[in-house]
């Protein structure tokens, strides 16, 4: 993820500013686009905390995954509200990073909920996380961390 994030900082849920360097090394990764006012995310936010929580706080060792949201809020009060009252202990592009605009174009972002899931170069492993994970659960993890070409012993 150095490609994507470099230069640039995360913060966390609690407001914390993180290094993307440290906090997405060796993992699979997803981009997800989201905001507090749209009622599809608001239907997707609790399936992905519950999926987010199984893979990184009933795995051991944890596994490799990490999300990153990029808000499409209208302010940053709301996107502060919607990761406070529904997201998974997960990082977010701060609102008022431009970059979030190149991501939605690099990405091709056009409707939200979306969630992209890429390797460490940013390159796509699959456009369709939201869509697998409702349909497969965990076991569509194993399947990105093979696309991922992360070597790690993970079992779901």
């Amino acid at each position: 993820m150095v490609d994507v994030f470099s230069g640039r900082l995360l913060v966390s849920k609690d407001g914390r500013s993180v290094d993307p360097d440290e906090a997405l090394q060796n993992k699979v990764v997803g981009l997800y686009f989201s905001a507090g006012w749209c009622s599809p995310c608001r239907d997707f936010t609790p399936v992905l905390c519950d999926f987010y929580t199984e893979l990184l706080e009933e795995t051991e060792p944890p596994a490799p995954f990490e999300v990153v949201f990029i808000s499409s809020d209208h302010s940053a009060e709301e996107m502060v509200g919607y990761m406070r009252a529904m997201h998974g202990d997960w990082l977010a592009l701060p609102f008022h990073d431009p970059y979030k605009h190149d991501l939605k174009k690099k990405y091709n972002i056009t409707a939200i909920p979306k969630l992209v899931i890429v390797k460490q170069t940013g390159e796509v492993i699959t456009d369709k996380g939201r869509k697998q994970i409702r349909d497969k659960g965990l076991s569509c993890f194993r399947n990105w961390l093979e696309g991922a070409d992360i070597f790690q012993n993970f079992s779901s």
